[in-house]
């Protein structure tokens, strides 16, 4: 008994848990009253279906959660991650089409109806973006760590800024994208869709840089106490620093999948709220917001998908999608609730839970049956 005992505490204080138990609850619940939800079916060599949705929409919050996550961990927050979205999006589509905007660069007979068209080699287009995302992701980190200004309005600078950076990067125009292999980003499969392979590849890289490095062991430290750290021989300006930079990083590549996606880059809606989804991702995820220290990349990849089947179930019941909004509220008391300590003691307690009596094979008891 002793040993369940302790199984279920290890159990139940592991960060996946809550956020695992969650996920399979709205399932269960799809499973109950929608039969059809899991349908999936297989055409022109790639899966279709509810599912595959989850995974489709959900890929670029994961993707903001994994940059969240070491952010929220080192005990900051970055509020801007949605604007820097909008700014890589800009930016990718005016290197594509520079001429939509007044900049005569090219024959508008030359990219009209043209599948392939792109003004800028392809390759730069991805790679300029992402690094102009990592800068505006380092600008947040210079201020956090060396400007000594708290996460949340340093972040709030570029979360106001940044979309009329989008913006005057594009003249407010909405650019069309009409390069397919550009599209293939977020609207390509290969059985999955693709953008669950960046989101899976950026989640490998995230794990190996914080479990595979002394990153990870810095960046926890630093979120703990940052001046114990410092006194230990932590840089912990250069953790910080590279936590915001990696935000932005992925950011960047939101950015990118979501632009793709849409074919089109839309300065005032690309990333609109996205920051507040990549938070509520990492705390369903068990890192704990303004606390720093412990983390999981994996608890805040599951996050994601809770928080993106939430919205495919309720629009599955027929919800309108103008009210997801407070659905997500729903959703943001109910993590308030499941991380409360007495919750938390009440769910280690049924660990210790036995029914007198019972008896199982051979006139055992439960107590017995468990030892």
């Amino acid at each position: 008994m002793k040993g369940n005992r302790r199984i279920w505490a290890r159990l139940t204080d592991s960060m996946l848990f809550l956020p695992t138990v969650a996920l399979l609850l709205m399932l269960l619940v799809d499973a109950i009253f929608r039969p059809g939800f899991f349908t999936l079916e297989f055409k022109d060599g790639h899966l279709y279906g509810n599912l595959i949705d989850i995974l489709v929409h959900g890929s670029p919050t994961m993707i903001l959660a994994m940059g969240m996550t070491l952010v929220i961990a080192t005990g900051g927050v970055d509020l801007s991650v949605g604007a820097v979205m909008a700014i890589s999006a800009s930016v990718a589509a005016i290197m594509m089409n520079p001429t939509i905007v007044g900049m005569n660069l090219a024959d508008p007979k030359l990219f009209i109806n043209n599948p392939q068209y792109t003004w800028m080699p392809l390759p730069l287009v991805i790679i300029v973006p992402l690094i102009v995302a990592t800068l505006c992701g380092l600008w947040n980190g210079v201020l956090v760590s060396y400007g000594r200004i708290q996460p949340m309005v340093a972040t709030l600078v570029l979360m106001i800024a940044g979309r009329g950076i989008a913006q005057l990067i594009t003249n407010a125009i909405q650019i069309i994208i009409f390069n397919d292999t550009y599209a293939f980003i977020g609207n390509g499969y290969i059985v999955f869709p693709f953008a669950l392979y960046v989101a899976l590849a950026l989640f490998v890289v995230a794990w190996l840089i914080a479990w595979r490095t002394p990153i990870g062991l810095f960046v926890q430290s630093v979120g703990i106490n940052f001046r114990s750290s410092y006194y230990s021989g932590i840089d912990e300006k250069k953790v910080k620093l590279f936590a915001y930079a990696f935000c932005g990083f992925c950011a960047g590549i939101a950015g990118l999948i979501v632009t793709s996606n849409i074919r089109t880059s839309d300065a005032n809606q690309i990333g609109l709220n996205s920051e507040l989804d990549a938070i509520l991702a990492v705390v369903i995820g068990g890192t704990l917001l303004g606390a720093g220290g412990r983390f999981s990349l994996m608890g805040s990849a599951i996050g994601a998908l809770v928080l993106q089947t939430m919205i495919t179930s309720t629009l599955s019941f027929g919800v309108p999608a103008s009210a997801i909004t407070a659905v997500k509220a729903l959703v943001v008391i109910a993590v308030v609730l499941l991380y409360a300590e007495q919750v938390k003691n009440f769910t280690r307690g049924l660990g210790n839970i036995s029914i007198p009596g019972f008896r199982g094979r051979g006139g055992s008891t439960l107590e017995e049956v468990a030892q």
